[in-house]
């Protein structure tokens, strides 16, 4: 019997970025996962803050060296690697000088959002999925958590559907309590297309915020995990309201094993697109 692939896109994983809730799931999920028998590949943005020379990050050129264009504009994707060697575990970096330098995730030292946070993310997303591409490895499924990551089930079940590494992919999204008040751009509806999305597909987009990006994600997303023990209650109506199977909160001490089951009922479950 085949493996199972499960793709991991996370927004933090530690020890790279510091500990808190979701960065222990991004960093103990993926190994739990990989114990049990599944093939695994793991994804985080490189974030200007992480210290590559005490993370061993290196370049890998082979899978470096394409372009993507964001607004009319091409900006190079670099992809960069490191090992967790008492995981066994490999960790990919999509990195960017024009979106990944500076020393700070999402927002600046005052806490301002970055006003290109919706290109880093479509760049984040992107790259992801062309570089799982020249890898050559078919998910059956992709687990992406955090907002940063919620493009992903947009893109991949519209634009990279047609690609046969990912015709029968299935999408899990988990809604943590990382909610901001900014808006994006009004002009992220523009940015985001791509051939296969149309205009009925970016409804939520058009007024961009927190709610508008999850509730898309949920949309386009075969199953829904809270990753939070408390989220923004409009949007934990809509889970329930969408129909999609959906994992409660689990506790610290036995989510994997949660999940994992998550993952094989998500599996079989028919896709309903709330569209």
């Amino acid at each position: 019997m085949e493996k199972t692939n499960i793709l991991f896109v996370h927004q933090e994983i530690t020890p790279y970025i510091t500990e808190n809730p979701m960065s222990l799931i991004g960093r103990y999920l993926p190994q739990g996962i990989q114990e049990r028998g599944r093939e695994i590949r793991t994804f985080m943005p490189r974030y200007g803050c992480i210290n590559e020379r005490r993370n061993q990050l290196h370049e890998v050129i082979r899978l470096s060296g394409m372009n993507l264009i964001i607004n009319d504009s091409d900006h190079p994707l670099i992809i960069k690697v490191a090992s967790i060697q008492s995981a066994r575990m490999q960790v990919y970096f999509i990195d960017n000088e024009d979106y990944f330098q500076r020393k700070f995730i999402c927002a600046d030292k005052g806490n301002k959002f970055f006003p290109d946070n919706d290109e880093r993310m479509i760049f984040y997303c992107r790259g992801v999925l062309e570089t799982v591409k020249k890898l050559g490895w078919g998910p059956n499924l992709v687990h992406c958590n955090g907002w940063f990551t919620s493009l992903l089930p947009l893109f991949l079940k519209k634009a990279f559907i047609d690609n046969p590494l990912f015709t029968e992919s299935k999408v899990i999204y988990s809604v943590y309590d990382d909610e901001f008040d900014a808006s994006f751009s009004q002009e992220f509806a523009e940015k985001i297309k791509l051939p296969g999305i149309n205009e009925k597909d970016l409804k939520y987009f058009k007024n961009p915020d927190y709610k508008s990006i999850t509730k898309a994600a949920i949309d386009y997303s075969d199953g829904i995990i809270l990753g939070s023990k408390k989220i923004n209650p409009e949007i934990e109506k809509y889970i329930k309201d969408s129909g999609k199977p959906f994992l409660t909160y689990q506790p610290a001490d036995n989510y994997i094993d949660a999940y994992s089951e998550f993952y094989d009922e998500v599996l079989v479950n028919e896709t309903v697109l709330s569209i």
